[in-house]
């Protein structure tokens, strides 16, 4: 789409009229930008120097100022009237707002006329709105242009990601009943950590120096959790803790793991099929690969499909202390559900599925959204398979119900007796450990 046709559809921006005399608003800016400024040499200059681009569009404005129509518009009302232009023409439109704001998380369109956003788990309503549709599908557009990503009426579902890390999903018409569905899950500009999650009520220090030896014991975790509930977040804050001299591959759907400190990390992403039907590259694909490239760990984003299987292989043959999350609401449920998912892959029996996720996946970490908007751990349990019964155990080690500040220990893993061993945390630090959460020594 060119410069023209973006500030074309920018938004409509009329004013009433002030006696016989209309004050001028977006509109009339818009059209004496057009006269000012050419479209195809701020397009190319968009792609090759995108700061450039905006100045050349501000200063075509501070030049339609000068005509003397402006006159009876005030200094603030200009200046509001160029960023709603510029935000148009390069940015989100009326959502620039809510995207620059780190305390929105995620941001969501519901047709032109309803915007919603996420603030502390909770959601509100926003008082920002497209004109109309067209406007709301041109930002669509120039959203997925420069991703290479299309969205029409054969093809009218994407997911992509943003160069700033955020995640965009889209929904159009005639799927969408009530008009485009555009939902934006926004990252925070620093990675969160565990010490993060602890101040923030995720969790208490005890849990936290639990997940840390977790990780540093080359425990292999899964996290599972509800749509929302934080299982992203942890994830990339238990990564955060894996040691320095490890080479690391994490594989998602969208990248969103982020490793600022990390100095050896591989990052791969999945690939849709093209407007053709072919170049797609899965996640069972990338898996796959990660085998071969000497990984100490490999972090999967999500496991949604066929994936698990590979993924509980490279658990099961050396690749310990690998990280995943998947969608269940408990831990039993994330045990049903990975048999489900490698049934996608492979015709095993139940059994012997469950003996490889017993013997794979040593802790299920569970996350939950609390009525407040708060994410939380609420549960950590621990994987065994019983040969007798022949079918995978669920322990519960740790428990948080709804109205609790801590929650409750209910055992410890045998792996904590090892820590010493392998230099994770010496014999008086574990005792203490345990003491704190009213455990036997």
């Amino acid at each position: 789409m060119t410069l023209l046709e973006r500030v074309q559809r920018a938004g409509n921006g009329k004013e009433p009229r002030d006696g016989l005399r209309e004050i001028p608003g977006l509109d009339a800016l818009k059209e004496q930008v057009q006269t000012l400024v050419s479209a195809d040499e701020v397009a190319a200059l968009q792609m090759e120097n995108p700061g450039r681009a905006r100045n050349e569009v501000r200063s075509a404005c501070r030049r339609v100022f000068e005509g003397s129509e402006w006159s009876v518009v005030s200094a603030d009302r200009r200046a509001r009237l160029e960023g709603e232009l510029v935000d148009a023409v390069f940015g989100f439109g009326p959502l620039e707002g809510l995207l620059a704001d780190d305390t929105v998380t995620e941001v969501m369109v519901n047709g032109p006329r309803n915007v919603f956003f996420e603030r502390d788990g909770r959601l509100f309503r926003s008082d920002r709105a497209f004109s109309d549709e067209g406007q709301l599908r041109a930002l669509v557009d120039r959203v997925l242009g420069p991703l290479g990503r299309r969205i029409d009426e054969s093809s009218p579902m994407v997911n992509a990601r943003l160069p700033q890390g955020h995640r965009v999903h889209v929904v159009i018409p005639p799927l969408a009943l009530d008009g485009p569905v555009l939902t934006i899950r926004k990252f925070a500009r620093r990675v969160m950590t565990l010490e993060d999650m602890e101040a923030g009520g995720s969790f208490d220090e005890a849990m936290r120096t639990f997940l840390t030896w977790a990780v540093r014991a080359r425990r292999s975790v899964a996290v599972s959790g509800g749509t929302g509930s934080g299982k992203t977040t942890l994830l990339n804050a238990l990564s955060c803790v894996i040691p320095h001299q490890e080479r690391i591959i994490t594989i998602e759907d969208s990248a969103e793991l982020r490793f600022l400190e990390h100095p050896h990390v591989v990052r791969l992403e999945a690939r849709p099929r093209n407007a053709e039907g072919s170049g797609e590259v899965t996640i069972r694909d990338l898996v796959t690969n990660a085998l071969r490239m000497r990984p100490d760990r490999i972090v999967v984003g999500e496991c949604r499909g066929a994936e698990a299987l590979d993924m509980l292989q490279a658990m099961n043959t050396g690749h310990d202390g690998s990280l995943t999350t998947l969608h269940a609401n408990t831990p039993e449920e994330s045990v049903a559900r990975l048999t489900t998912m490698v049934r996608y892959g492979a015709d095993l029996p139940v059994d012997v599925i469950e003996a490889n996720i017993a013997s794979a996946v040593d802790l299920v970490v569970q996350t939950a959204r609390a009525l407040d908007g708060s994410r939380r751990v609420a549960e950590v349990a621990a994987l065994s398979y019983d040969r007798e019964r022949r079918r995978c155990v669920v322990n519960s080690l740790f428990k948080r119900g709804e109205a609790e500040d801590r929650g409750r220990w209910t055992a410890a893993p045998a792996w904590t007796a090892d820590l010493p061993a392998r230099g994770c945390a010496d014999a008086e630090e574990v005792a203490a450990w345990k003491r704190a959460c009213c455990l036997a020594a």
